[in-house]
């Protein structure tokens, strides 16, 4: 009896694990199934959209900008060892585009937006605003959930793309005035090594992140516990979700665009 606890309590364990990636699916699939049918929440969706997008630039931009000066001067230090500084533009370029700013910038937001939206969606079941709005024939899922994972996949792939634009900027200016690279080679070197995909497959990680993130901070929001308590932890889970989540999916997704 004392040797099958162990195992009684992982394979308990591993059971709720199943049963909340059951109900996170199910969560997505209900959420994915109200945009194709109206009505639609224009207000909403505009709204979010200036909260997850417009107002993450700031933290977004200064992430890129100095993880895109930082790897200038990594790269610098490591190709010196190899005699190959001459591969800095092209080592930061692609390095921006294809993982730190795609996963940097999912982090930002996570960071920011998950914790906010479980918080409001938190607050709203605890002072009963979303019973409120089932009694007043309003899908909550509808209205609440829909626009802000719909902002979100489309917002953070455009913040993505700043994001990246920062960060090589970042490490030009880095490669310039501290590396004494020449400015129009710098240029021209980050010009000439990025290809289309490289830009392509990290605007698709954004959409992807963008996606897990809204989605991690309305599911946790919608099934809050009761009390200041309940929504402190559905905003610790929402954002703890949403990082595992986007770490996981860039691993998944950089399989699937690289993989030889």
């Amino acid at each position: 009896m004392i040797l099958t606890r162990p195992i009684a309590a992982l394979g308990r364990n591993v059971l709720q694990l199943l049963a909340a990636i059951g109900r996170v699916v199910i969560f997505a699939g209900q959420t994915v199934s109200h945009l194709f049918r109206p009505p639609y929440y224009h207000r909403e969706f505009f709204q979010a959209l200036v909260q997850i997008g417009w107002l993450s630039l700031p933290v977004v931009g200064l992430t890129a900008l100095f993880t895109g000066g930082a790897l200038a001067l990594q790269i610098y230090a490591g190709g010196a060892r190899f005699s190959a500084e001459a591969v800095v533009p092209s080592i930061v370029a692609i390095g921006m585009v294809r993982e730190l700013g795609p996963v940097l910038g999912g982090l930002m937001v996570a960071a920011r937006v998950a914790s906010s939206i479980a918080a409001e969606l938190g607050t709203m079941k605890v002072t009963e605003q979303i019973d409120a709005l089932v009694t007043l024939s309003t899908n909550p899922m509808k209205y609440l959930t829909l626009p802000r994972v719909l902002a979100a996949t489309l917002a953070v792939p455009v913040l993505v793309a700043v994001g990246d634009a920062i960060g090589i900027f970042g490490g030009y200016i880095v490669g310039v005035t501290r590396l004494d690279f020449n400015a129009a080679a710098y240029l021209k070197n980050t010009v000439d090594f990025l290809e289309f995909w490289d830009v392509a497959s990290g605007l698709f990680k954004g959409a992807a992140f963008g996606f897990l993130v809204a989605l991690m901070g309305c599911y946790y929001g919608m099934n809050s516990g009761r009390g200041a308590q309940g929504v402190g932890r559905a905003t610790k889970a929402a954002v703890v979700s949403a990082s595992v989540l986007i770490l996981a999916a860039n691993y998944i997704l950089t399989e699937v665009f690289f993989s030889a």
